[in-house]
């Protein structure tokens, strides 16, 4: 009776351990792919950062007067002839 109840407590013991390598070894490879996102997330970040100063440089009051001026022959009227139609 004791020989059985020994063998059931050392297969309980036996299964609890596989238990725990199985879920540390989880828990291993969620933290390693938590910090290939956070990793991605920061790039995207950065990347974010950069297509904004791009687009403001892009979008840039002198950098379109200077291209309207060049490619459209456009000239910025004299004061004296801008009308202001009130809406």
């Amino acid at each position: 009776m004791m020989v059985k109840l020994n063998l059931i407590l050392f297969l309980v013991v036996i299964v609890a351990a596989l238990g725990v390598i199985t879920s540390q070894h989880k828990a291993r490879k969620l933290y390693i792919e938590l910090q290939q996102q956070e990793d991605m997330a920061k790039q995207y970040e950065i990347e974010w950062g950069q297509l904004q100063l791009e687009q403001s440089t892009w979008a840039m009051h002198s950098r379109i007067e200077r291209i309207a001026e060049k490619r459209l022959n456009m000239q910025v009227p004299d004061p004296a002839r801008i009308q202001v139609v009130a809406p």
